[in-house]
């Protein structure tokens, strides 16, 4: 089992690296896992998604940002 804390390690490294676009990242990579049969995997992107939705939630955009 992959603690809460790695799986917001691995969101807050998603948003660092892709801003506001880490969410659909987050989801096609979910797609992929369950295309592929690996129904593991797609269980911690989903987690994955979830934190990050929840981080960018938590963080209003800056001024010049447009919201999502």
């Amino acid at each position: 089992m992959i603690s809460d804390l790695d799986i917001y390690r691995a969101a807050h490294v998603l948003i660092k690296r892709h801003g506001s676009i880490a969410p659909t990242l987050a989801a096609m990579q979910v797609d992929r896992f369950a295309a592929t049969g690996d129904m593991n995997g797609r269980a911690i992107l989903i987690r994955v998604l979830k934190a990050v939705e929840e981080v960018l939630d938590r963080n209003p955009p800056k001024k010049g940002q447009l919201v999502r």
